[in-house]
This record gives C-alpha cells, structure tokens and sequence, in this order.
C-alpha cells in the first residue's frame, strides 16, 4: 500500500524555497487580487474575512405586523419586544448615518410591517437626506399601501417589495389569517400607477398550497412592469416548517417552462440574490430567490438590523447577535460601534447554517465500533479487498488586522504567505491503495498546512490573533461505503 500526500504545488514549492526566493517570487493574478483586498479590508469594518463588501443594510423598524402568514408566525403571534425595547427614529436614523459613512449605499426597511410604524415617512425622509446613500426601499404587505404610498415617494422612497402569495381571495385569507387581498391587489396597481418599475413581488412558494399558481403569477408580467419573484420556502422557528413542502428553483422552472418553453434567463448583478427569467415578448419578469437549494452566500453584501437593535449579520445566525441599541444607550462612541460592527462582520460565516453541515467525517486504520455493552472494539479490516481511495480536506485561517497587512504588504519575515497557500481554503488531498480510508491523512495534511502559515505568522500575532477553523472533509472516493461529495 503507497500513500501519497499533496498540499498544493504551491505550497510544497514554497517550503522548499528560500526566503529569497519568496521576496521576489512575482505574485499571480488571483493572489494580486487578494493582496488588494486585504488591504482594503484592514481598514473596512464592513469587509468580512472572505473580503465580501457589504453595501446593502435592511433595517426593521419594527416587530408588529397586521397579518399571521402561516410561514412565518404561528396564528397566536409572538411575543413582541417591549415598545422601549424597540430602536427609536433618532437611533435608527444615528446608526444608519454610521453606515453609510462606512460605505452602505442600499437602505431597505423591512418589519414585521414597516407600515404601521407611525413615522415610517418620518424615518424615509430622513434617509433621503443622507448625500451617499443611493437607494431607499421598503418591503411591505401592502395592506395599508393605498394610503402611505404617494407620501412614501414624495419622501424619496425608491423601491418597494410587496409580498403576495395567492391570486386567489379565500387562500390569501387561508395564508394570512386575515381579509385584505382586494387592498393588496390595489396597492400593486397604485405602485404601478406611480411609476415605480418595476414593481416587486415577492412569493413564497408552498407545495400544496400556491404552487399551482406560478403560471398565473407569471401572467401577470405580460402587460405590466412587474418583477415576481419565487422565494423558496425556509425554515423559520414557528412554521411548522418541513421540507416536503419546498419547491426548488429547477422544479419551478420545470413547470414554468410546460407553459413557455423559451423562459429564458437574464443577466445578474454580481450581488443579487434573485435569479432573473423573462418570457420573450412580455413587459415584466420573473425572479428566483434560492436561499436552500442554491444560496447566494458567496456573493452576499446585505447585513440586518433587528427592530430591537441588534447586529445580525446573516438572516440564519441568530447566535451571532451583537446590540447596536445597548451600545448607543450605554454612550458608546462612534469608535465603539465601529469596532463592535467591525468584530461582528469579521465573524460572518462562509456560508449559512441551512446549508452548511457542521459534521466531520473521518476513518482510520484502526476501526471501533460500538459494542452492544456500550464500549468501543477494535474492528478486524484485514478481510477487505485493496481499492484506489481518495480523500480531499480543506480548512481555513483566520488572521488579526496586523498580520493582514504584513500579508498584503509580502513582509512576513519568514516569507511569501501567500504564495503557500490561500488563506481562504488551504486544501489537502490524499490519495492511496489499501484497504482502509485516507481521510484522517487528508485531514492531517490540512492541518499541517495551516500550522505552516501560522508558524510563518507568529512573530507578528497577539494572544488569539490568529485560529485555525473549519477543518473538514470535502470529498472521498473508494471504500465499501462508497463516495462522499460535500453539498
């Protein structure tokens, strides 16, 4: 049996140079690029460690909502934050100037139901006055739009989002536990009138329930500047969620195209996170929001603020909370928040927790199995037959600020840091002929290769500058349980 470890052609290169070698080795396009982002992020408390730019902040400006859509609140409601709890006009407005000061450039706000704040047009006008942020929008369910619309937009409201489930009175009031889908169809209109465009309309589709309706939804962009956009049904606490009731993007697409075979895709900003399709020939379109089967994280530059002040960095990462409304009430100064945004977004994840399996998966030679007294046995593998294996592990580092920019600059005494490794996914891969798993060996190769990097940065690192995370097995092939592939 041979068991071979590869960590990279250039990192095996690296170790063996000299430092001299390192200082004038000339640098490749995509780690140029990085260096460039390291940079601007040492400086940029809205850069996360995958060097993703935030510009877009939501801002609830409130927990209360008119209606109790089934997927998203339980028919009892829930239990609201006290009204001294929730963010005033003058702290929303103080930690939004904040932000964009740091480079947000897309306010929308969002609830519960924006519009049933009282000075929902107060809190738009005031934005408005802000020289640097280009777009205001509100997301709403537009029960009570007829009235507030035409002062939204004198405001300066840009764009709006209305949600709209059914095309059918009796399951709207099936879905929302309450009358009004006449109004919302009116405030749709209205926002037409007024020349938005396009207007957005978000749906959430349900199998069982809407899903026979995406034809209809579709219709609706013949004749008018609409944007409706299918939002993949996600898992909240308090839907009773289950996921037979998901209708994924390629089964969406699948009926949609039974109706109109040329739906055909558009092109996407690098940021959106809803898929764009048109039926040729029609004034509107249509827009996939995947958040489960095919998520956006990569590309994600939204960061949220909760009606009662927190920080939330990703929709899915409750844990990672930080209180914006503590701080401000506390005195905190400008320099303070900043530093507690700058952690906070530093900390944001690679991906979110709906798709992200926080499992590790890993064999080695010496076998257990569980005993049917509870103890752990060593297994006999002597009787398995040699087969090819190969297992694949990545793992990431993350460094402080100083180390950053000693990267960025190539002044880390020991070398080119860069040039052995990306910091951003340090892989190993392990191949072999046995008859046991190279995944501990995969494994073990990831590790070393972070511990290189974090021996060549020390000299530099505070106490707990730099950690070593996310190690973890990627893929595998060969073995009697077969293939693995991460999702």
């Amino acid at each position: 049996m041979f068991r071979k470890v590869y960590v990279g052609r250039q990192f095996l290169d690296a170790v063996k140079a000299s430092k001299k070698v390192f200082a004038s080795t000339k640098a490749s396009n995509r780690i140029q690029e990085f260096r460039e982002k390291l940079n601007t992020t040492s400086n940029d408390i809205l850069i996360d460690s995958f060097g993703r730019h935030h510009t877009y902040l939501r801002i609830s400006v409130t927990e209360r909502c008119n209606l109790r859509c089934m997927y998203c609140m339980p028919a009892e409601g829930v239990k609201l934050t006290p009204k001294d709890g929730i963010l005033t006009t003058e702290e929303i407005i103080k930690l939004a100037s904040l932000f964009i000061k740091e480079g947000i450039r897309k306010i929308r706000l969002t609830g519960g139901e924006p519009t049933v704040r009282k000075d929902i047009v107060d809190i738009v006008a005031h934005l408005k006055s802000f020289a640097n942020l280009e777009e205001i929008a509100i997301t709403t369910n537009g029960l009570t739009l007829t009235r507030q619309l035409p002062a939204l937009q004198r405001a300066g409201l840009d764009n709006l989002n209305i949600s709209l489930d059914t095309l059918k009175e009796d399951r709207f009031e099936q879905f929302t536990r309450r009358k009004g889908w006449a109004k919302v169809m009116a405030s749709i209109d209205l926002a037409v009138q007024l020349n938005y465009n396009p207007v957005k309309v978000n749906c959430v589709v349900m199998r069982g329930f809407n899903d026979d309706e995406l034809i209809d939804f579709v219709n609706m962009t013949k004749e008018c500047p609409l944007d409706i956009r299918f939002i993949e049904y996600m898992p909240f606490d308090g839907n009773k969620w289950n996921e037979n009731k998901m209708v994924s993007f390629d089964e969406m697409k699948k009926i949609i195209r039974q109706s109109y075979p040329n739906f055909q895709a558009l092109p996407n900003k690098p940021n959106d996170t809803s898929k764009a399709y048109k039926v040729p020939g029609f004034v509107g379109q249509v827009g996939f929001i995947t958040s489960m089967t095919h998520n956006f994280c990569s590309s994600c530059n939204r960061l949220r603020i909760t009606a009662d002040g927190n920080l939330k960095v990703c929709l899915f990462e409750g844990e990672s909370e930080v209180s914006l409304r503590d701080a401000l009430r506390s005195g905190a100064s400008e320099e303070d928040l900043k530093d507690i945004i700058r952690k906070a977004v530093r900390g944001k994840k690679k991906q979110h927790a709906v798709n992200r399996k926080e499992q590790l998966y890993y064999k080695t030679r010496l076998q257990y199995e569980e005993h049917e007294t509870g103890k752990a046995n060593m297994v006999d593998v002597g009787w398995k037959n040699e087969s090819k294996r190969v297992a694949v592990a990545r793992g990431e580092i993350h460094v402080g600020p100083v180390i950053t920019k000693l990267i960025a600059e190539n002044n880390v005494k020991k070398g080119d840091v860069l040039s052995i490794a990306q910091l951003a996914e340090i892989t190993a891969e392990v191949r072999c002929t046995g008859k046991t798993g190279v995944e501990m060996e995969a494994l073990t190769a990831v590790s070393v290769a972070g511990l290189t990097i974090y021996d060549m940065c020390k000299h530099a690192a505070t106490t707990h500058a730099m950690k070593i995370t996310n190690i973890e097995l990627v893929s595998k092939t060969g073995g009697t349980k077969g293939d693995y592939l991460k999702k």
